[in-house]
């Protein structure tokens, strides 16, 4: 998710309005998609997940190899880039001409919901892949608006966890992981000098910038949208919950001032390579070790919380992320898609593809093995205590393009040493709140 293109989210709305106008109609798929009119194959669009589309590929080419064998089906593997899934997806859902099978991010799933260009997963469908109980709370909930039957079902869960580099915090000092941000800020601080820093920080993602503004703004006690779904970005705690994000660079000065250009994961390379002490991310583990970081340099903590007593804390510390699996509504092979969506999701395979991307299991059966790690085992711990997940409404995608932009520009402000006190963060929160409106 913290890759997608924001071009592409900012169309999201404006596309599902043309779906619902459209409707999902028949005719040949975008790139052999559905409609194929064969019982005997299926299209499974999967986002990239590894370390390159090829690596994708070696992943889960035995693995569908496997299913063709168990069941006769044959699935036509695309592996689609995050600069490009969002854009093919609302193509497939405003044409209604799209895989039989698809990977999309969790976030987006009550804005497909809405568009019905995926087949609702009811009590008959659940009970075609192994029933709903099968799948941990958490990341169920983040397959569309509550109330309504789930337009997908999790595949790949993550969270974010605190990963801090060990000789760093010996050299300065400190004997454990913070718990809360005033630990963190004063750490980051004692990590901060010879142009090395406390914290690295994405600033220049706004996807990256929207997920810690809910973190922060839920443990604040705020929700950037209100229970009827409307947006209320402006709201004083969710200010206050952001300011204290933009800090970090602004203020407290532990994250570098060119860290507000960083849209390409360049903080997980300035972690890996001992330019900064403390990271906050998803799975880091393969891509440290891509920059050649060791396992036993680095150390895995849940992220923090507001300091004890702090009023409207609430218990959460990261968004439920991950990606979702769902069927295109107008597939010709539906039952032959739900063999695979229960294929794609049993234990055995769970256990196979989360083990070689680095993700966990939304599948309770498979998370009662060992933690491989100690990454996974403090994602595990987050995801059934601490995780949330974002706003189910059909704008969240929106929300993330609009509250993550104006944070992106704050950070900008700030790295060239303009202000950005409560005032600057309340205005860049109301433009974007306008926006929405509009």
């Amino acid at each position: 998710m913290r890759r997608t293109r924001m071009a592409a989210v900012a169309a999201l709305t404006t596309a599902l309005t043309a779906a619902l106008a459209t409707g999902c109609g028949g005719g040949t798929a975008l790139g052999g998609g559905a409609n194929n009119d064969s019982p005997k194959e299926l299209t499974y669009w999967a986002t990239n997940q590894g370390s390159s589309l090829e690596a994708d590929k070696k992943v889960l080419g035995p693995e569908l190899k496997k299913f063709e064998q168990q069941t006769g089906i044959k699935v036509h593997l695309e592996v689609i880039p995050w600069a490009t899934v969002l854009d093919r997806i609302l193509a497939a859902a405003s044409s209604g001409q799209g895989p039989d099978v698809l990977n999309l991010g969790n976030t987006w799933s009550s804005s497909l919901q809405k568009s019905n260009a995926l087949l609702p997963f009811d009590a008959k469908n659940f009970k075609k892949i192994g029933g709903k109980d099968r799948f941990a709370p958490a990341p169920m909930a983040a397959t569309g608006a509550a109330g309504k039957d789930p337009a997908a079902v999790p595949l790949y869960s993550l969270t974010y966890a605190l990963y801090y580099n060990k000789q760093m915090f010996k050299e300065a000092g400190i004997s454990r992981p913070p718990t809360t941000w005033d630990e963190l800020v004063a750490d980051g601080k004692k990590l901060t000098k010879d142009g090395t820093y406390g914290l690295a920080m994405e600033g220049g993602n706004p996807v990256e910038n929207a997920h810690h503004a809910f973190v922060f703004g839920k443990q604040h006690g705020a929700d950037f949208f209100d229970a009827s779904g409307k947006p209320t970005f402006d709201k004083p705690a969710n200010v206050a919950a952001v300011k204290q994000y933009i800090d970090f660079l602004a203020n407290d000065k532990i994250a570098a001032p060119g860290n507000a250009e960083y849209a390409q994961n360049q903080s997980v390379r300035d972690f890996a390579t001992g330019k900064a002490g403390m990271l906050l991310w998803q799975a880091a583990r393969t891509s440290l070790q891509a920059h050649g970081m060791k396992t036993d340099e680095y150390g895995v903590a849940p992220v923090p919380f507001q300091s004890g007593g702090t009023d409207g804390r609430r218990n959460v510390d990261s968004m439920v992320a991950g990606i979702n699996l769902g069927v295109f509504q107008n597939t010709d092979n539906v039952d032959g898609a739900l063999k695979f969506v229960k294929f794609m999701t049993s234990t055995e395979e769970q256990r196979i593809l989360t083990t070689k991307y680095g993700s966990i299991s939304p599948v309770l059966e498979a998370q009662r093995s060992k933690p491989r790690d100690k990454d996974e085992a403090v994602q595990r711990e987050v995801l059934a205590k601490s995780a949330a997940p974002l706003p189910q409404v059909p704008d969240e995608s929106q929300f993330e393009t609009l509250v993550g932009g104006a944070m992106k520009e704050l950070l900008a402000d700030a790295a060239a040493g303009k202000k950005t006190g409560t005032a600057e963060v309340q205005a860049a929160l109301t433009k974007a709140q306008q926006q929405m409106q509009k």
